[in-house]
């Protein structure tokens, strides 16, 4: 095993997307009280939700 280098690295960009700006949109949407219950989300949102889940918890 070698030890470290005595020459040091040049600098490089950082990765396409890290510094990219976000902005935090809120969707709110207002529901009458009378409307019916929305129908439950179908397959694929179900499996998106759960994806986007797994991704946040690491």
């Amino acid at each position: 095993m070698t030890g470290p280098s005595s020459t040091p690295r040049g600098e490089h960009a950082p990765r396409p997307g890290a510094t990219w700006e976000t902005e935090l949109v809120r969707v709110e949407q207002l529901v009458d009280d009378n409307a019916p219950d929305p129908a439950p989300p179908n397959r694929a949102t179900r499996r998106a939700l759960k994806r986007a889940a797994r991704r946040k918890r690491t």
